[in-house]
């Protein structure tokens, strides 16, 4: 059964109990089997690369400082009973569920990025200081729990980008490992806020995924990269209902793409009030 912990100072206390690795996956509840997803590798992780001796600790914390809309972090859903029970089906150690006091006890000392023309392009030009609050949760996190790796989902490729950034940066002793994108059986990524679509809404949602795929066929059938976009934001057109924000192609390190590298195409599309994005690799 999965131990439940919700100060810092007591998992703290518990990791020096334990006297074996760690292993971590950082989440703001709400868990689907995305999240469930990167707990299995986090447990194959330890199984493979541990030698059975580690332990699965997964935080459950919504992140205030990454909210650039109070609405939406009013909105975030919270369902801590499902996710402890989600938790101990996967085999998860320990559940951290830490305060806000004790995350931010005396204010907020924020990480600075780096190469901040990364953090302001794409999600970072819709959401003004989400990539510093996001960054900063997950040093602090890193800093508390310690782990000798931590998993994150592709589905947010430019969060999973600037969290390896930082952890280079700043030397931090832990593996970041990237896992691929889990979906539903229509092609929709699994994400928290896919429970507050409507099913007409979730018809139109696996448009997001349908553009991508036609992008990737459309490399595939020889078209060079700006003509594959164009191609894909024709077809976009086609459904009104979603209100576009960004349709970009980048390289592997979300810079402009040459067309002889590896391309990755990103989306972010409002349905309503409801903001989803997704992203492919569409050139190897």
């Amino acid at each position: 059964m999965s131990q439940l912990i919700t100060s810092i100072k007591e998992f703290r206390d518990w990791q020096c109990e334990q006297n074996v690795p760690t292993v971590a996956v950082f989440t703001m509840g709400a868990l689907h089997e995305g999240h469930q997803e990167l707990i299995n590798q986090a447990k194959g992780y330890v199984e493979k690369k541990l030698a059975g001796r580690g332990n699965v600790v997964v935080s459950i914390f919504v992140n205030p400082t990454q909210f650039n809309n109070q609405a939406d972090l009013e909105k975030y859903p919270r369902n801590l009973e499902a996710d402890l029970a989600i938790c101990k089906q996967t085999g998860v150690d320990v559940v951290f569920v830490p305060t806000s006091q004790d995350m931010y006890p005396t204010g907020q000392t924020q990480i600075t990025i780096a190469q901040p023309q990364l953090a302001q392009e794409l999600e970072g030009q819709s959401r003004p200081g989400h990539f510093v609050g996001m960054l900063t949760v997950v040093n602090k996190l890193l800093n508390i729990t310690k782990p000798v790796a931590t998993f994150f989902g592709e589905k947010d490729f430019q969060q999973l980008a600037l969290v390896k950034l930082m952890v280079s940066d700043l030397n931090i002793d832990v593996e970041v490992i990237g896992v691929p994108t889990v979906r539903d059986e229509d092609g929709l990524a699994r994400s928290s806020r896919n429970r507050r679509l409507t099913n007409e809404q979730r018809q139109l949602a696996t448009q997001i995924p349908a553009t991508l795929a036609l992008i990737k066929h459309s490399i595939a059938e020889g078209h060079n990269i700006s003509k594959a976009r164009d191609l894909g934001m024709e077809y976009l057109g086609n459904f009104p209902e979603l209100k576009l924000d960004y349709l970009e192609l980048r390289n592997q390190k979300l810079e402009q793409p040459t067309e002889q590298e590896s391309v990755r195409a990103l989306i972010a599309v409002q349905i309503g009030e409801i903001r989803l994005i997704d992203n492919m690799t569409v050139k190897d």
